[in-house]
């Protein structure tokens, strides 16, 4: 049940994120080509986060 309540977690903090990080990309003006790699780097970096967070949590149950 605890591992569910993380997944949906997880998803629910990525598109947060996401929604942030597009938010930046207005305010700031950054290109159409650079977006794409700042997405792309954010993404990736949220994605070791969390699922280093899902595997700590795997382990302490």
């Amino acid at each position: 049940m605890l591992l569910a309540i993380v997944v949906l977690f997880s998803v629910f903090y990525l598109f947060q994120i996401n929604r942030l990080t597009y938010a930046l990309c207005v305010r700031r003006e950054i290109a159409e080509e650079n977006q794409t790699k700042i997405f792309r780097t954010i993404n990736i970096l949220i994605t070791i986060l969390l699922v280093s967070f899902y595997i700590e949590v795997w382990i302490a149950l």
